[in-house]
């Protein structure tokens, strides 16, 4: 069907180039049903202002602008606003579409440093998805968000891909308040099926027939919620979709270097027989023939069939058989053909129970051999949960280092002194600068994966054998582990050592991987030290102190990026527990910082120096055991105390104040002030304007200590 629509050009100064300078423009949709469209990647908007399922007023085309004038044309992508505009499409303009928008994405890529590879990979599965089920009046959800941008793209998103992550921009995971089209937020990894189960047995309660469809990666299927929600899925045998998305990495790198078995002919073919109605029906009518022999006939007809589904699928495939999802594949992730008839089988088969589908892609499917080379060289060694500014390589004079460097650094010369020292790392992808201990000491580090839970009971019984394990979890995704560091080590007072990296905001990842909360749920534990570095020197004498600790566990927290200074690393001094330093002296206000922010009271002391203030900054070092001689004493020569952590409420904060109420300071003439994170998420945005929209910067610091002092003219001053 061929429409025509009489559509208003938004004119770029491009447009004229091309002699684009009439008020008004038809343009013919061969295909697609709707009135408005783009032309040569400039806005056409009909008078109606209204789009829905976008933000704000979305196009399907990003702005002619400088951003992508340099990019491929991509026609057939420029007509789609809404995954609807994908059913009239043939089998060729499908595969047509997938590689435009593998031409989209890797554009993006080139001109910024994100990390799209998971998203390379999925585009022909996103795009054989929205062509077969009716989003978002069916469900699909992403196990892990950097899966989903051709998502995005297909979503009405289009325009504003090149603002992921940054301040007021699209976030880099699926969110249900930025689109209709995600049916749930993908966070941590691993929540899809459980939260799909969910919508599914609603679902069925209401008694509405939308259809359920979750797609998980092989990394996420390290973790156990996945396997209990499968498991749970085949005892309620709601009938939903789970689509094994394997782009076959494993943990161990010899694994990786074996040769990856392609999908054949016959697997394609045996796995569309499986997903078949036909074949279905039999396996069923087969299943009710042997029933009425009796339990022994049907035990042993059962045990044939799951040999031959066995002798069907790869190995393994049994393993979801047993959990109660019927197992369908392997289906090559990038053929569009077989992907389409495969899901319109299993989207077809009415009541069923849950299906499992196992889908091979490539990560690097659709990048170019010179671009591929400019993005591994560009994402060396970075992680599916790694901020947008890729690592710095370690010991490059051209880039600055980072916490990670030192810690690692730092850890490799004690494992020099000490041989019982090892390194348990979980979370989604592993930190690039353990790479240097993993090459050095290969059989003292364990990376497990997205398995939390397991790495710190496993972290305990490596300590109950005898060896000195350093726990490395970024402090997000420790909080799935918080049942473990309770029972498995603070109550038995079992000493693991406990590294959370990426603490506090972490900017373009958002609320999502932001560690706000570590310093609270780990200071209220009664056994457990709890220390943050103010600086690189600091860092490297905790972990010489945490070395030295063997009657407790330990934690100690740093940031993600850049370090303050750039000092050479030396051996690590370990400091005398729950002890303090004051590190400038002044009379009249005391800025007490804890980690990171002393960095920004030095940074606050020096603006008030310049308007006549004196003030004295203090490292804590310490939230557990507190430094309480430090703190009185503060109390002790000053009118005013404010103290300073990048934590949420309930932190460093609430513990000095618990000190001075029970001291009795609070009943003296101190004021005491916290600063803390706010109460709310922040979202993404770089970390300077993150900073800024928590009032943790050194500005904010200065002006909430002139306030203290009456001096609010100044302060609203200092913050213009």
């Amino acid at each position: 069907m061929s429409t025509t629509g009489t559509v208003s050009i938004q004119f770029h100064p491009i447009a004229r180039f091309f002699g684009l300078e009439n008020d008004k423009f038809s343009v013919l949709h061969p295909k697609l049903e709707f009135p408005r469209s783009k032309f040569l990647g400039f806005n056409l908007c009909s008078d109606d202002n209204t789009r829905k399922g976008c933000i704000g007023r979305v196009s399907a085309v990003p702005e002619a602008d400088d951003f992508f004038w340099e990019k491929a044309l991509t026609p057939l992508l420029d007509m789609v606003e809404t995954p609807v505009h994908l059913k009239n499409l043939s089998i060729k303009e499908l595969k047509q579409l997938a590689d435009e928008i593998h031409s989209e994405l890797s554009f993006i890529m080139s001109k910024m440093p994100r990390h799209f590879k998971a998203s390379l990979a999925t585009v022909e599965l996103t795009v054989a998805l929205h062509h077969v089920f009716d989003s978002p009046t069916d469900k699909i959800l992403w196990d892990v968000g950097q899966q989903a941008y051709a998502h995005k793209i297909l979503t009405g998103r289009r325009s504003l891909m090149h603002t992921l992550r940054q301040k007021n921009g699209l976030s880099g995971f699926t969110s249900r308040s930025e689109s209709e089209f995600d049916a749930f937020g993908a966070a941590h990894g691993c929540n899809s099926i459980s939260a799909g189960l969910g919508i599914a047995v609603a679902r069925d309660i209401k008694g509405t027939h939308d259809r359920v469809v979750t797609v998980i990666s092989n990394e996420t299927t390290m973790s156990g919620q996945v396997y209990e929600a499968m498991s749970n899925a085949g005892y309620l045998d709601s009938n939903m979709v789970v689509i094994l998305n394997d782009s076959r990495h494993s943990l161990h790198p010899k694994l990786d270097d074996n040769p990856k078995s392609a999908v054949n002919a016959l697997s394609s073919t045996l796995s569309k027989l499986q997903s078949s109605k036909s074949f279905r029906k039999l396996r069923e009518a087969a299943k009710g023939v042997t029933k009425r022999f009796g339990g022994r006939m049907h035990e042993l007809a059962a045990k044939v069939d799951e040999y031959a589904r066995g002798m069907m699928g790869p190995q393994g495939a049994t393993l979801f058989e047993e959990l109660g999802l019927y197992y369908i594949g392997p289906v090559d992730g990038h053929n569009v053909e077989d992907l389409i008839c495969v899901l319109q089988q299993v989207a077809s088969l009415g009541s069923t129970g849950p299906v499992l589908v196992h889908v091979i892609t490539e990560e690097m499917q659709g990048l170019e051999a010179d671009q591929q080379k400019e993005t591994s060289i560009k994402h060396q060694g970075s992680s599916s949960s790694d901020s947008l500014s890729s690592y710095p390589k370690l010991n490059g004079n051209s880039f600055s280092r980072t916490y990670s460097d030192y810690f690692v650094e730092a850890l490799v010369m004690e494992a020099e002194r000490d041989k019982d020292i090892v390194v348990v790392q979980a979370g989604m992808g592993m930190d690039p600068s353990l790479k240097l201990f993993q090459e050095r000491y290969p059989d003292m580090f364990f990376d497990v994966g997205m398995a939390e839970q397991h790495a710190v009971t496993f972290a305990a019984g490596l300590s109950c054998g005898g060896l000195k394990p350093f726990c490395v979890i970024p402090s997000t995704f420790l909080q799935r582990a918080y049942d473990q560091i309770i029972h498995d080590v603070d109550q038995q007072r079992i000493p693991v050592r406990f590294a959370i990296s990426s603490a506090g905001l972490v900017g373009s990842d958002g609320p999502t991987q932001c560690g706000a909360f570590d310093i609270t749920f780990m200071s209220c534990l009664p056994n457990m030290i709890v220390m943050a570095p103010s600086d690189e020197d600091e860092l490297v004498n905790m972990v010489a102190t945490a070395v030295q600790i063997d009657d407790r566990p330990v934690c100690f927290r740093y940031p993600r990026g850049a370090i303050a200074g750039n000092s050479l690393i030396c051996n690590g001094m370990p400091l005398e527990i729950g002890k303090g330093k004051i590190l400038a002296e002044g009379k009249d206000i005391a800025f007490l910082g804890y980690g990171v922010m002393v960095q920004n009271c030095l940074k606050a002391r020096s603006l008030l120096s310049s308007l006549g203030i004196q003030v004295t900054v203090a490292d804590a070092r310490f939230c557990k055991p507190l430094d309480i001689k430090l703190v009185r004493q503060l109390c002790e020569e000053h009118e005013f105390l404010i103290t300073v952590e990048e934590g949420s409420v309930g932190g460093f904060g609430s513990h000095v104040a618990q000190f001075i109420s029970l001291d009795g300071q609070l009943d003296r003439r101190v004021k005491w002030r916290p600063i803390v994170l706010p109460d709310n998420y922040i979202e993404h945005a770089s970390p300077k304007e993150q900073l800024a929209l928590a009032g943790l910067t050194g500005h904010h610091i200065a002006a909430t200590a002139l306030s203290l002092l009456g001096r609010t003219r100044d302060a609203l001053l200092l913050m213009r």
